[in-house]
């Protein structure tokens, strides 16, 4: 079942919104704290992102910027804000659909589930700002270079790239490409970073693993 979260404001019709798509047959959840909305937006690890534009503290602008850099989900912004200058900014801020209130309910279903049906069919794209993965395939894309990792290159930076931009610790690395890590070399994940991190010097984006010292690694994203 898909997840839809709701950024909304007004509680009333956050609610409606909420019970709109219940009635659809998707799960449902609602922001209602705005303090830091991006943080419980990515806890709730939506299929979809409904949005408003005018927020408490950041506007909807700000968070579909910064959620477009680091995931790879749909965004559909749904505002009173009817200006054509307003859809052109978001639709550049990587929004994937703009709506205005009032929306009749069948068509926000109907946009909402066009998006998750385009969405499924690249699944396995992961995303951290402009650097794309292909987790099938393990090529990483950035502007118009591009190159296929090996197998436990790719899987290593496709956790980097799932948990961009915190940083993963050395052990939840070897556990997740080689189990309980009991019979693994400790010096195989160094190895294997330093054979990512040359790979990747081929399309210019050598220094994008960073190691923590003490904790793990993490990636800084150079922006196109």
């Amino acid at each position: 079942m898909s997840k839809i979260v709701i950024v909304e404001d007004d509680c009333y019709l956050r609610e409606e919104l909420e019970h709109t798509f219940l009635k659809e047959g998707y799960e449902t959840a609602g922001i209602s704290s705005f303090e830091e909305p991006e943080k419980e937006i990515l806890r709730q690890e939506p299929d979809l992102i409904v949005l408003d534009v005018n927020l408490p503290g950041k506007s909807g602008f700000e968070l579909c910027k910064w959620l477009k850099s680091r995931v790879s989900v749909p965004i559909l912004i749904l505002t009173a804000r009817d200006a054509l200058t307003d859809e052109l900014y978001a639709l550049g801020l990587g929004a994937d659909d703009f709506l205005t209130k009032p929306c009749h309910p069948k068509r926000l279903a109907a946009r909402a589930e066009r998006l998750l049906k385009t969405y499924r069919k690249v699944k396995n794209l992961v995303r951290a700002g402009d650097v794309m993965m292909d987790a099938d395939t393990c090529r990483v894309i950035w502007g118009k270079k591009s190159m296929a990792l090996p197998e436990t290159e790719g899987k290593i930076l496709r956790l980097l790239m799932e948990r961009y931009p915190a940083v993963v610790g050395k052990q939840e690395i070897v556990e997740a490409l080689w189990g309980n890590g009991a019979y693994v070399d400790e010096n195989i994940l160094q190895v294997n970073m330093t054979r990512l991190r040359k790979n990747l010097d081929g399309i210019g984006l050598k220094r994008m693993v960073k190691t923590i010292r003490g904790s793990g690694y993490c990636l800084e994203v150079t922006e196109l």
